[in-house]
């Protein structure tokens, strides 16, 4: 084997051990998913094999699940929102921070070093009946009966915006901290007031962190299933709890398969939006 063939193997070689990692972890069962969802469910609980296209029909024609995928998109996007409002004053904070930057770092981390539904479920403790909240508008004198505050939409968006609040930080300091200060100044030498030069240099050039931190904050959102069924009511499930119930409850793999990948391909288009429009190497810098 030639010199040239064999420099031109190395690199496979290397990614080898990450690739079949990959093709194992995520393509194959991906591959089982799909064709796992065009099989039936029978009468007596079996799977049918085939090409059926019963699971498919059912997802895209119902509108229930229409209604609790829009449900879903519209708690995702009202989550973002608050995200990026409550996230972007934090990040710029941080990033112009001076000395005690690692400081508030390491405080903005904290909460990924405790588990997710642990964070959850301490809602419960804070807005439920007996709950902190509650406890202290009676010894106040503000309530003379507790107020049921929690298993409502109001709460599923408070859960998950505790939740997903760190990943917009990080993404929008990312953005900010590869942002030249001394633009502002250059811009402030020229005439500009601070908030004008903010508007027209800073922000401009840290948008591409805030659309990766919005990005991840949306499909994250709309992925979950722990949030709805801790904080939220009967009427509050998201799609992915459809997918929970379908394949746990009712051992309906077909259909919690078919539902699943029309998941998948909504939250897919939304990448693809994005990549086309940014590309991932801002969202990459985010998750690094």
């Amino acid at each position: 084997m030639s010199v040239e063939a064999r420099e031109a193997r190395q690199p496979w070689l290397l990614l080898s051990p990450a690739l079949t990692a990959v093709v194992l972890l995520l393509f194959v069962p991906l591959a089982f998913i799909v064709v796992y969802s065009f099989w039936l469910r029978t009468a007596t609980g079996a799977d049918q094999a085939g090409f059926h296209l019963d699971n498919w029909n059912e997802a895209l024609t119902d509108p229930f699940y229409r209604d609790i995928l829009l449900n879903t998109l519209k708690i995702a996007g009202i989550t973002t929102v608050v995200c990026a409002l409550m996230g972007y004053p934090a990040a710029y904070f941080i990033a112009r921070s001076k000395g005690n930057k690692v400081i508030l770092l390491l405080l903005l981390m904290l909460p990924f070093w405790i588990s997710y539904i642990i964070r959850t479920m301490s809602w419960i403790n804070i807005l439920g009946v007996s709950g902190a909240f509650n406890s202290v508008l009676l010894s106040l004198g503000i309530i003379s009966e507790p107020v049921q505050m929690l298993y409502n939409e109001t709460t599923v968006i408070l859960g998950l915006v505790h939740f997903l609040l760190p990943f917009m930080v990080l993404n929008v300091y990312v953005s900010l901290e590869g942002i030249d200060e001394t633009l502002e100044d250059a811009a402030c030498s020229l005439g500009a007031t601070r908030w004008k030069s903010f508007l027209e240099v800073t922000l401009p050039l840290s948008l591409p962190g805030l659309a990766a931190g919005g990005l991840l904050c949306f499909v994250l959102g709309a992925g979950t299933y722990i949030t709805p069924l801790v904080l939220g009511g009967p009427t509050d499930a998201m799609f992915a709890n459809l997918v929970f119930e379908a394949i746990i409850t009712q051992l309906d793999w077909p259909l919690g398969s078919a539902l699943s990948l029309m998941l998948l391909a909504v939250l897919g288009a939304l990448v693809l939006i994005y990549n086309h429009y940014l590309g991932m190497a801002q969202l990459m810098k985010g998750l690094g």
